[in-house]
């Protein structure tokens, strides 16, 4: 008996690593499902796109204000997919480090984007394998990169920005305003 508790503990624990080994290396997997969730933004498929998110996820937009659960997230962004419109972000360089065992179930990532509206655009997070060994985004977040030479003076507009008291509440995740 003691054996086969062992045994089956064993494999269960080997679950994980065997199910991964069947759909290729796990970079390869994550790499997919951020093209998919940058696919099915572009094309505006709100059930799609929040298909690539974990239950209790997080998306942190550009503005200091942009910390979304999914929920809130998803309420901001499916009414602009209804209308057909969503935002462009092509991954043009990625880099993708995974957990090490015993689960291999946690992966983070950092991508630099060109955006249509806005150029270079940097996405971050954290990816989780869920228990039908599918990686879902559990933290997605979106940056615009400023090249060192134009820091202090932007980051003083941004200071400026905020002092008189017009930080805006709620932005949009991709970079505009909430409304626009």
């Amino acid at each position: 008996m003691r054996n086969l508790l062992a045994l089956l503990a064993s494999l269960m624990l080997l679950a994980p690593l065997a199910r991964s080994a069947e759909i290729g290396p796990p970079e390869e997997a994550i790499g997919h499902t951020l093209d998919a969730l940058h696919a099915a933004a572009a094309a505006a498929d709100g059930e799609r796109y929040f298909a690539m998110f974990a239950r209790d996820a997080v998306f942190i937009g550009t503005d200091a204000a942009e910390r979304w659960t999914v929920e809130q997230f998803r309420g901001y962004a499916l009414p602009l997919f209804a209308r057909g419109t969503g935002w462009v972000y092509r991954p043009r360089e990625r880099h993708i480090t995974l957990a090490g065992l015993p689960c291999a179930c946690i992966a983070w990532f950092d991508e630099l984007l060109d955006s249509e509206n806005y150029g270079t655009s940097r996405g971050t997070g954290v990816l989780v394998r869920d228990e039908d060994g599918e990686w879902k985004i559990a933290q997605y977040a979106l940056t615009f990169p400023i090249p060192n030479d134009l820091a202090e003076e932007l980051t003083g507009r941004i200071r400026d920005f905020e002092r008189v008291g017009k930080s805006p509440q709620g932005g949009a995740p991709d970079g505009r305003s909430q409304g626009h």
